[in-house]
């Protein structure tokens, strides 16, 4: 066995590319060989600096990189993250402290950067609470019996005047960037999608040579104003009777309003031979439900965390977002690694908000990670009190937390990375 100290742990020369690529085809057992198409399209997201790998001898063993994103928070404001992607670490090589490295390497950056945060969705609960992150967002997925619904069958467009177009994926690139980015400014927890994004999710770009291209659907105001789009495939199932029984799978749906996403929801439960329409991931307080006669027809069938959320600078942090409620509050925040961490006092009210460090006795006390569960507005200082995740230090500060803290309509983040 290599001991740690011999395993070189540095950032990734573009000509090592391939063969990080291949290590984190293994660590997500996707299997050891990479495609070229693949190889080739990743290759276009190369930044010298922010992949790190792990190399024993010369073959890489554990795999890290980060690049820079745009994080709406509370109120419409964007703070620069650091977003975390592409961990892993090959079971030859667990329990050796390759991550820590990794991380504690990429977090010390980020912060010399001036990010605020650091974001990641993890692919397991256990591992990043450990280095200061929480889970900020939740999602939750849809699977909606078209029959049951209760919608017209006979619908044959919006009833406010709009309508709905199919169109192409040089259509979408054309139109897609703007409306996301109005409707980014009004979703906390949305984060930012660059050109890369929409050729790979328009068919410009492929990862899989085999893949399908989605279906592409936009709706127009009575205006004729872009404000909603959406993706989505179809499968290809009959029963035995000859009849149909096809899954219409959302890729993703945005929409600047509620008119624009009813309006292209009941259009994908209207779609000839479609009996299912799956959701995809949505906030966990998504409207559809209720766009439909019968909001039973839609159960959940996924339900779980989604963006993890590491504060690198809890002033800029606090100061970033709105806050419906007014008054102040004195955190003692618990750093784990030295980056970030103290006492500070935070004064919000509807005009905006100041944190400052302050030697004033805590009222609430939490580790850092449970602060980014908080921040964004949908975790409850409450619920984690009862849980021993922070502690009250004067009573009622818990209570006096959430009523500053938490939001009417929960963070979403639409977007995987």
């Amino acid at each position: 066995m290599t001991r740690e100290a011999d395993i070189d742990i540095r950032p990734v020369a573009e000509a090592e590319h391939a063969e990080w690529m291949r290590a984190v085809h293994t660590g997500f057992l996707r299997g050891p060989v990479v495609p070229a198409e693949e190889l080739e399209a990743r290759r276009r997201k190369f930044v010298p600096g922010r992949f790190l790998g792990a190399f024993d001898g010369g073959r890489c063993v554990a795999t890290f990189r980060s690049f820079e994103q745009q994080l709406t928070v509370v109120g419409g404001a964007s703070v620069p993250a650091d977003a975390v992607t592409g961990v892993t670490v090959t079971a030859t090589h667990r329990r050796r402290g390759l991550l820590s490295r990794m991380m504690a390497r990429d977090l010390a950056a980020a912060k010399e950067r001036g990010d605020v945060v650091a974001t990641l969705i993890a692919a397991e609960y256990p591992i990043y609470g450990r280095y200061g992150f929480g889970p900020a967002t939740w999602m939750s997925e849809w699977t909606v019996d078209v029959p049951r619904a209760g919608l017209d069958a006979r619908w044959a467009g919006p009833a406010d005047g709009g309508r709905i177009d199919l169109v192409d994926g040089d259509d979408v690139r054309k139109l897609g960037p703007e409306l996301h980015e109005r409707v980014r400014r009004t979703q906390p927890g949305a984060i930012d999608r660059d050109e890369w994004w929409w050729q790979l999710n328009t068919g410009a770009l492929r990862l899989d040579p085999a893949g399908k291209t989605p279906f592409f659907a936009v709706y127009r105001s009575a205006s004729g104003e872009v404000e909603g789009m959406a993706a989505y495939a179809v499968d290809d199932h009959w029963g035995e009777a000859k009849q149909p029984l096809n899954t219409a799978t959302v890729q993703w749906l945005i929409g600047v309003s509620p008119a624009a996403e009813r309006a292209l929801w009941q259009y994908l439960c209207s779609i000839d031979w479609v009996v299912k329409v799956k959701s995809g991931w949505r906030a966990p307080d998504d409207l559809l439900p209720h766009f439909l006669p019968d909001p039973r027809a839609a159960r959940i069938t996924s339900q779980a965390d989604f963006l993890w959320v590491r504060i690198l600078d809890v002033v800029r942090a606090l100061e970033a977002r709105t806050y419906e409620g007014e008054g102040s509050l004195v955190l003692e925040v618990a750093g784990v690694d030295g980056l970030t961490g103290g006492r500070y006092r935070l004064e919000a009210s509807a005009a905006g908000a100041s944190c400052e460090p302050t030697t004033e006795s805590a009222e609430l006390a939490l580790e850092i990670g449970e602060l980014g569960a908080l921040w964004l507005g949908d975790e409850s200082a409450v619920r984690l009190a009862a849980l021993g995740r922070v502690r009250e230090e004067r009573a009622g500060a818990a209570r006096k937390a959430d009523a500053l803290l938490r939001t009417s309509r929960r963070p979403w983040c639409p977007d995987m990375f």
